[in-house]
């Protein structure tokens, strides 16, 4: 008896990623040929197991795989020690030890369910791959005798594919069960809805399985997804914004500023400051714009094959990994009278796509594999819409117009801060200087909301040449969920590192920002019906950090974007992919006290360090009137400092005794934080570093069953000590499962702080954000104290 072997089926039917078997088979001396297996379950110390539901469980699975099995001593221990906490012998029935049975005989599948919502058992659900349908058939076709050998091994299957060995399976089993194990998660997910259904009703499961009578009801018709008109005139999302407007008010709010302190400074100075050398410097800005905006394309081209070895292709090669896609182009060039755009494709499988350009007639339409690995036909073709509706829309031009006149206003503002104040209307310099910063400040957020906009309507652009936006809301949405998964695949440290800069590196030009990815990603894999997906969109459309962390971004969020489609969907009298109605009917019924009731302080509290150094700089005002700058720069860094403990009190809540939740539960709060960290234990395994693309890096990625989230180590050293595990401990961790403690927070991308890891193995790593803090207030009040006593001018 291979007790190897063994010991591994047992922690396969097990299914308890947690638990670690160690069996010892002792032969019988008074029935030759017949043994007794010794036990041990290694279990974790705060896993607290069902000792009599594991008795009952062992004495009916050990004898229906090894009749010649006649007594089990069980024990169990925490991992680490040596003592066991429990033990039992059990003496095996003759009758209990007959086999497997006739295998004409079939099996109760009733007792079978791989999944938690049990209402996916009965739900209508949309037709999945042909892979899982497959699957299923080939599972409907085993013998009794087979069905027993492979369920259980399937809740290991769906958890760690890696983790199923078909060893000891009969070879139809092992043929069955074998090539499951490359499905991608999605798709195991979707494959233990379906066969949870087969178990449940079979007859029913293979009915719904059948592409000519699937999705059909008593009564129904097909469900139209799309509609057969292209072109169809569609009402804008009344908060996607107006696009004229928004570009008129920028280009108008940015000229303006700047004619104004032109016209302030010019006035003040009269002369006394250098105007002709900022004038020079502005003409020399708009030349050198200008030059590069016209030769944009080209350098363009040359960047791209550098960093991306982009390979320029036909519009026939397109056609032939997307007919409809080369259709599209083909239709909206002739009916908007336009130049073929170049077309690019990028030999990585993370899906993205982008344009750039200067003039409508020299735009190039980038894409890379992914794209087409990721996306079916007309979710590509979506694709390359929105793109085109990036063309048609002249966005290249309004949005290098409006960054130039940003750059422009910087300028202003630097000269002013470096002019001598002793020189005729030198006084007011200082505050014309902080009106240039104010200003130029402002339009870096006007050019963002610019930005915003024009995705919106690149959107609505592409829902209406196509009549298809829920193929586009699908497309939004799985482009997540490929970078999520190339994030999670194995691969060489060449590609991990290109395939970093190519998304760091489009993630303002690309359709989707590559940092948002995490939550529309994780939440389309584990969904069996796409209704699902939504539901970690309510933080998106319900939650005022979504708002306040939106302004910083160049993409409007997923959820906003995946609405917006949703309404254009309702006008072409379509089903809507992604059931926002609901969503927003969830939304309604959120706690608005505790979404809105502490935002203000919030905000001032996430921005308290800041807040307090200018606080500081206001009441160190008179000392720099005086002369006394280091009395002022204390202020400043006391204040600051102030600023961050007071911060500290919010943000890292009793760690006593967390939650168990899953990645996905965590992103589908609606009320989670940037700022006030959530409690909580993952239960999974370290899958790479955080940035992918970094050797040194010491924040990593953690996967559960659910989805993948970032963990942010913090060392108490500080940067020195961060390097230092990146660089000896943090790639060694890569691939161990185990348990994470730390700190949920929420914004643009979701995060964990970590506190602690203790892998499976016993190996332990603490992470101690909060005392990094400490040791930053504690040093800067320090200095503070330094400045203004030893050091006050």
């Amino acid at each position: 008896m291979n007790e190897q072997e063994l010991a591994q089926w047992l922690e396969q039917a097990l299914a308890d990623l947690r638990l670690r078997v160690q069996v010892k088979a002792q032969p019988l001396q008074s029935s030759p040929g017949d043994y007794a297996l010794v036990i041990m379950i290694n279990h974790p110390a705060h896993v607290a197991l069902d000792h009599e539901r594991l008795t009952a469980w062992f004495q009916k699975a050990i004898p229906s795989r090894y009749p010649q099995v006649k007594r089990l001593a069980l024990y169990s221990r925490p991992i680490g020690q040596q003592q066991a906490n429990w033990k039992t012998q059990v003496r095996l029935a003759p009758e209990a030890a007959t086999g497997r049975g006739d295998p004409a005989d079939s099996p109760d599948l009733s007792r079978y369910c791989f999944v938690q919502d049990r209402q996916l058992l009965t739900a209508d659900l949309p037709q999945p791959s042909s892979v899982v349908r497959q699957a299923v058939l080939g599972f409907h076709n085993l013998t009794a005798g087979q069905k027993e050998e492979v369920l259980p091994l399937l809740p290991t299957l769906f958890r760690n594919p890696g983790a199923v060995s078909t060893a000891m399976l009969s070879v139809d089993a092992a043929l069955w069960l074998e090539p499951l194990k490359s499905l991608n998660p999605h798709e195991l997910r979707l494959l233990s809805v379906w066969l949870s259904r087969y178990c449940f009703n079979p007859s029913r499961a293979l009915a719904d399985l059948d592409p000519a009578t699937s999705n059909l009801r008593t009564g129904q018709t097909r469900r139209r997804y799309r509609t057969p008109q292209t072109g169809v005139s569609l009402v804008l999302a009344s908060f996607a914004g107006n696009l004229t407007l928004a570009a008129g008010v920028t280009l108008s709010l940015l000229f303006g500023m700047v004619f104004v302190l032109a016209l302030a400074v010019f006035g003040t100075l009269e002369g006394g400051f250098s105007f002709g050398s900022f004038l020079s410097a502005v003409l020399l800005t708009l030349a050198f714009n200008a030059l590069i905006f016209f030769l944009s394309p080209w350098l363009m081209d040359w960047i791209q094959h550098s960093l991306y070895s982009t390979q320029w292709v036909s519009l026939a090669e397109i056609g032939r990994r997307s007919p409809e896609s080369a259709e599209v182009i083909a239709r909206v060039c002739r009916q908007y009278k336009l130049k073929q755009p170049k077309l690019g494709l990028i030999r990585d499988q993370n899906p993205t796509a982008f344009t750039y350009g200067s003039l409508p007639d020299t735009a190039r339409i980038v894409v890379s594999e992914g794209l087409f690995t990721y996306l079916e036909d007309e979710e590509v073709a979506t694709v390359y819409a929105h793109e085109l509706g990036h063309v048609i829309h002249w966005d290249f031009a309004v949005m290098t117009l409006a960054s130039t006149l940003v750059q422009i206003l910087y300028l202003l503002y630097v000269y002013l801060r470096d002019t001598r104040r002793d020189r005729r209307g030198g006084k007011n310099v200082g505050s014309l200087a902080l009106v240039a910063y104010f200003f130029y400040v402002a339009g870096s957020y006007l050019v963002l909301y610019l930005s915003r906009v024009r995705e919106y309507f690149a959107d609505h652009f592409a829902a209406e040449i196509t009549g298809n936006p829920n193929a586009l809301s699908r497309a939004l949405v799985k482009i997540a969920f490929g970078i999520v998964q190339e994030g999670e695949r194995q691969q060489d440290e060449e590609t991990r590192q290109r395939s970093a800069r190519l998304l760091e590196g489009t993630r303002a030009l690309g359709i989707y920002d590559a940092k948002a990815a995490v939550m529309a990603g994780t939440a389309y894999r584990v969904a069996a019906d796409p209704s699902q997906v939504g539901r970690v969109f309510l933080w998106d459309l319900f939650n005022p950090w979504a708002g306040w962390m939106e302004l910083n971004s160049t993409h409007p969020l997923t959820g906003k974007r995946v609405r917006a489609l949703g309404t254009y969907a309702e006008q072409l009298d379509l089903p809507v992919e992604f059931d926002m109605a609901s969503v927003v009917a969830q939304g309604k019924q959120l706690n608005r006290q505790q979404l809105y009731g502490n935002f203000l302080l919030d905000v001032v509290l996430l921005n308290a360090e800041w807040l307090g150094a200018i606080l500081g700089m206001v009441l160190g005002i008179p000392a720099l009137q005086a002369g006394s700058y280091g009395m002022f720069a204390g202020l400043v860094l006391a204040g600051a400092s102030l600023g961050l403990l007071l911060k500290m009190t919010v943000m890292y809540p009793s760690l006593e005794n967390p939650p168990a939740l899953t990645v996905l539960k965590a992103m589908s709060n609606p009320y989670a934080s940037p700022l006030r960290g959530l409690p909580m234990q993952l239960e999974g395994r370290v899958i790479g570093r955080g940035d992918a693309g970094y050797r040194f890096g010491s924040d990593l990625k953690f996967q559960d069953e659910t989805g993948m989230i970032f963990l942010r180590y913090v060392s108490r050293f500080g940067p020195l000590g961060n390097f230092l595990f990146g660089a000896s401990r943090a790639g060694r961790l890569v691939g161990q499962e185990g348990t994470v403690v730390g700190w949920f927070r929420r914004g643009i991308a979701p995060y964990l702080d970590l506190s602690r890891f203790q892998s499976r193995y016993g190996e332990v790593v603490t992470s101690h954000p909060a005392f990094g803090q400490a040791v930053q207030v504690a040093l800067g009040l320090m200095a503070a104290l330094l400045l203004m006593t030893v050091f006050p001018f």
